[in-house]
């Protein structure tokens, strides 16, 4: 039983006020060509479909002519929602696409919903859970005591009676962790406070593979057959060194697993670059990757710059983050830099001086601070 693990698509996101809809198109297409080459029985789609629970138009017309290029293939399709996911959305029309083989699961409503496929060595029983909270378990099964995510899961798990003696495939979106494994994180993901909605992995080790969605970066946890695939596009910075692939993986007999990736190539990449400014617009350096890719630039000039970015995107349009490293900023960042309870605190002016250092790298001078101090206290006209 050969499969596709995919997840965490989120149709629709902006990164740092770009739009991401043409980058997902290219990799969808990338997508069915992996399906196309590598014929497989199922593809699965983990969680996170779309980035916000109301997605707008254009990103529901991207999925749907996703869903309809799969349909084309005339594979299996199992797809569950994710904590960015309206559970209404995803679910809409899933009883009338099921004839079509496209199996939607999106608000747990009790049950673990199974899918049986055939294949040469007997069935598979692919276990289709959507996003769970504590709190939502615990309405439907009123009689137990839950108040953990693990315990929302081992309650969910129980009541499927799963024969461990079968091949058996989990999907499901939440945040699995392993004692003594630090997980990859990414900014772009979802992160309760401490950590509270982890669950222990070691609950779905028995499952012949768990495809898994959530974190954005590709990784096993605990096992090898404990994976989250990744997302398909880096939405972070914090991702930018990440490759992105498609999970292939095949059941053989039980116990019996293999698993394969194919790289998925960005329309434009997102990088970083770091450097003093005439050197990063220079030929030799612009010249040597792509200048419409998504770019953190970190300068590291001494002197003041004036319009820096507007410098820097006459060569690279597609800056979406500006820093600066140099000597003044070192210090003065470490002074100004504040949580986000901190921040609500400062004064406008604090604010300014903020904003002019991370834009400028330098400080302002002592006439422009008398203007701006001037400007602040003025009573409002």
């Amino acid at each position: 039983m050969k499969f596709l693990h995919l997840s965490d698509l989120h149709i629709g996101k902006i990164v740092n006020g770009f739009s991401m809809i043409e980058e997902q198109k290219h990799v969808f297409l990338q997508v069915i060509e992996c399906i196309k080459s590598s014929r497989p029985d199922v593809v699965i789609i983990a969680g996170d479909v779309y980035d916000r629970s109301v997605p707008g138009v254009e990103a529901v017309r991207v999925f749907d002519d996703f869903l309809t290029a799969l349909a084309g293939e005339e594979v299996a399709v199992m797809i569950i929602s994710g904590n960015h996911d309206s559970p209404e959305r995803i679910n809409y029309a899933s009883r009338l696409l099921a004839d079509r083989r496209l199996f939607f699961y999106s608000a747990f409503d009790g049950r673990i919903r199974k899918i049986t496929l055939p294949d040469e060595y007997g069935e598979v029983n692919f276990w289709l859970l959507p996003f769970i909270k504590p709190s939502g378990v615990r309405g439907i099964f009123k009689e137990q005591e839950i108040e953990t995510y693990d315990e929302a899961m081992a309650s969910a798990l129980e009541m499927a009676s799963i024969d461990t003696s079968c091949r058996n495939v989990l999907v499901s979106h939440q945040f699995y962790t392993k004692a003594g494994i630090a997980p990859i994180r990414s900014e772009s993901e979802l992160n309760p406070v401490g950590g509270l909605d982890a669950v222990d992995a070691g609950i779905i080790e028995k499952f012949d593979y768990a495809a898994l969605g959530h974190l954005h970066g590709s990784q096993s946890i605990g096992a090898e057959q404990i994976r989250y695939c990744g997302s398909p596009l880096k939405y972070s910075f914090s991702e930018w060194r990440q490759k992105k692939s498609i999970t292939v993986g095949e059941l053989g007999q039980k116990g019996d697993l293999t698993i394969n990736y194919f790289p998925l190539t960005p329309l434009h990449d997102m990088r970083e670059i770091k450097g003093d400014l005439e050197k990063l617009i220079s030929g030799e350096i612009s010249s040597q990757a792509g200048r419409e890719d998504y770019l953190r630039v970190i300068l590291t000039d001494e002197e003041e710059i004036i319009d820096p970015l507007g410098k820097l995107r006459s060569v690279y349009p597609n800056i979406m983050s500006l820093g600066f490293e140099n000597s003044r900023t070192s210090i003065e960042l470490d002074t100004i830099r504040v949580s986000a309870e901190a921040r609500e605190k400062l004064s406008t002016y604090d604010l300014f001086t903020k904003f002019f250092l991370e834009t400028q790298g330098s400080v302002m001078s002592g006439e422009q601070t008398e203007i701006i101090r001037e400007l602040l206290e003025r009573p409002d006209e």
